[in-house]
């Protein structure tokens, strides 16, 4: 077997708040396939998001590595840490942070604007995963004219623009209605199922982690097996 897409070794964060520090994580190791679907549960205040921040490289480790295809991601330069993260991760958070005075089209589109990809192009990607999505008949709907399940799947789609080999989502259904969150998770899957995309969700939805093939706990900075 080759190695895995994603490893973690003894990943620590330690935040310096005046003369205290504030340990976040604390010596995690992981492994992650490629086509991983994995549920991240835990307590408020268990380091879910910082973990996901640092997965997302927005942020740099205290200690450990992060590897992705055998490389630390935190060895090289800003510069390239940019690219990587524009090219390589989508992200998905729990307020949807579209725009309100574009489109859904325009709000896809922004990813594959940002690598500099040309306006047709970014257009053409956008419009292809709005359609995946369910939203082929959306295009040129502002975020204030559509629902909130809709404009979570807009936000997915603005995350998959780049066909990204890894996917990110930080509790994604925690603002939406019961009926509206199963949708988003069926989405989950079938676009995990369909394009083999792997992907983190940091999630306290039960339903929704029950419902992932890979379930991980995260309690006062440790990984919980």
């Amino acid at each position: 077997m080759g190695a895995p897409f994603l490893r973690i070794e003894g990943l620590g964060k330690t935040y310096l708040m005046g003369d205290r520090r504030l340990e976040v994580l604390r010596g995690i190791d992981l492994e992650i396939a490629a086509g991983d679907l994995v549920a991240l549960t835990g307590p408020s205040g268990a380091g879910k998001s910082t973990f996901l921040h640092l997965l997302g490289t927005l942020d740099a480790p205290s200690a450990g590595r992060i590897l992705y295809d055998g490389e630390d991601a935190f060895a090289r330069g800003e510069e390239w840490l940019a690219t990587f993260r524009n090219r390589s991760i989508g992200f998905v958070f729990q307020s949807h942070h579209l725009l309100p005075e574009f489109t859904a089209l325009e709000n896809a589109m922004m990813p594959a604007l940002i690598g500099r990809r040309p306006r047709a192009e970014a257009r053409a990607r956008a419009a292809a995963v709005l359609e995946l999505v369910g939203l082929g008949d959306r295009l040129g709907h502002r975020p204030g004219e559509l629902s909130g399940g809709e404009q979570q799947r807009v936000a997915v789609a603005r995350a998959l623009c780049l066909e990204p080999r890894l996917l990110l989502a930080d509790e994604p259904t925690g603002n939406l209605d019961p009926g509206t969150a199963e949708g988003i998770h069926a989405l989950l899957l079938d676009l995990n199922a369909r394009l083999g995309i792997t992907a983190v969700v940091v999630t306290h939805n039960e339903r929704l982690a029950q419902a992932l093939p890979r379930r991980l706990r995260l309690d006062r900075g440790r990984l919980e097996r």
